[in-house]
C-alpha cells in the first residue's frame, strides 16, 4: 500500500501543472548555444535574437520522446503565427547537436531551430530542470520582451496548452505594445 501512494504522488507531482521559478518581470539569463534549424548547425544568441522580437523559449526533456515530438509539431504548426507576430522560437534540451540535426527536420519541420545544452547551464539559469529527473528539463515555456523581461512562464509536462499559452502571451504583449 505503501509503494501505491509513492507511486500516486509521484504521478501527480509530475502531471500536474507548476509554475516557472522565473516570473514576469524577472531578467532572462543571455545566452549563445549550439543549435540546428533544418538539420544545419549555428550559434544562438538569445541577445541577437531579441533585436528582432520577442522570443518563445521552451524546454523540453529530449528529442524523439512521445510528449516533446508532440510539443515540437504543435510549436512547428503555429510558427507562422508567431512570426506575424515578430516573434523568433527557439526550443531547448539537453540532446547533443547531432540528434537535434535530425530532430530539427523531422519533428520540427525545420520551422525553428532546437539548440543544445549539454551541461544544462541554460537549463539551470532558467529554473528549468525536472527535479525528478535532473538530467532533464522540465516542460517549460518562456516568452521574453525585446528588453530582455520575462513576459511569461509555464510549466507543466504536459504538451498540449504550451504553444496556445505562449502564443497568447505574445498576442497581448503586440497587442500592448503597438503604438496608437
Amino acid at each position: 500500500m505503501k509503494m501505491f501512494f509513492a507511486c500516486a504522488m509521484l504521478t501527480a507531482a509530475v502531471s500536474a501543472p507548476s509554475y516557472a521559478a522565473l516570473s514576469a518581470g524577472d531578467s532572462a539569463p543571455n545566452f549563445t548555444t549550439q543549435a540546428s534549424l533544418g538539420g544545419k548547425e549555428f550559434t544562438f544568441s538569445l541577445a541577437d535574437s531579441l533585436k528582432k522580437g520577442p522570443v518563445v523559449l521552451y524546454f523540453y526533456p529530449a528529442a524523439f520522446t512521445e510528449g516533446c515530438t508532440i510539443e515540437a509539431h504543435e510549436f512547428a504548426e503555429a510558427v507562422d503565427q508567431y512570426r506575424s507576430l515578430g516573434a523568433t522560437v527557439v526550443g531547448v534540451s539537453h540532446d547533443k547537436i547531432e540528434t537535434l540535426n535530425k530532430f530539427s527536420v523531422s519533428e520540427c519541420g525545420s520551422k525553428f531551430p532546437v539548440a543544445a545544452d549539454i551541461d544544462q547551464s541554460i537549463m539551470k539559469s532558467y529554473d528549468a530542470i525536472l527535479a525528478v529527473e535532473p538530467e532533464y528539463a522540465n516542460r517549460t515555456s518562456y516568452v521574453i520582451a525585446p528588453n530582455g523581461k520575462i513576459i511569461y512562464s509555464f510549466t507543466d509536462l504536459a504538451p498540449d496548452k504550451h504553444v496556445e499559452n505562449t502564443l497568447a502571451a505574445v498576442r497581448n504583449w503586440k497587442a500592448d505594445n503597438q503604438v496608437k
